[in-house]
């Protein structure tokens, strides 16, 4: 059996509203598909549809392709892992930009809260809470105690 060969859209079986306004790659699904200029667009939405159809001209290619997405990789890991240099030496090799999220939302939150947010910009950080200081009491007198008996 051989199948008749769909000539898709030019985000390929990409929603192009959510590749043109959102910059963002979202599948299309087959219940949200049109037919422009015997090309076959997938929609994400049943509302990206829609806006595909009143002016579709501002959604398909005209002289060149549609751009892909820039590319965006998230490392994670604990305190002290690497996870900045790493970033820094993958950007360079991908030729993209690296953003430090610690830094940029300091940067967004100072002008709002007029001071670093975060455990190691707070001022009582170094202190011990009561009750730890307590417990912490309690058990080296109990140290000291068996060592006397022991001695």
């Amino acid at each position: 059996i051989k199948q008749k060969k769909r000539h898709m859209g030019d985000a390929k079986h990409f929603c192009p509203v959510s590749l043109k306004e959102n910059f963002v790659l979202c599948p299309g699904l087959q219940e949200y598909a049109a037919k422009y200029k015997e090309k076959i667009y997938y929609f994400s939405t049943p509302e990206y549809k829609d806006k595909f159809l009143e002016n579709p001209e501002n959604y398909v290619a005209h002289s060149e392709p549609l751009q892909a997405p820039p590319l965006r990789v998230c490392l994670l890991g604990t305190h002290g892992a690497g996870k900045t240099t790493c970033g820094r030496q993958v950007a360079n090799k991908l030729g993209i930009f690296h953003i430090q999220f610690e830094e940029y939302l300091q940067e967004l939150l100072l002008p709002k809260t007029k001071r670093k947010v975060g455990p190691s910009f707070d001022e009582d950080h170094n202190e011990i809470p009561e009750e730890l200081e307590d417990f912490s009491q309690a058990i080296t007198k109990t140290e000291t105690e068996k060592t006397k008996q022991v001695i």
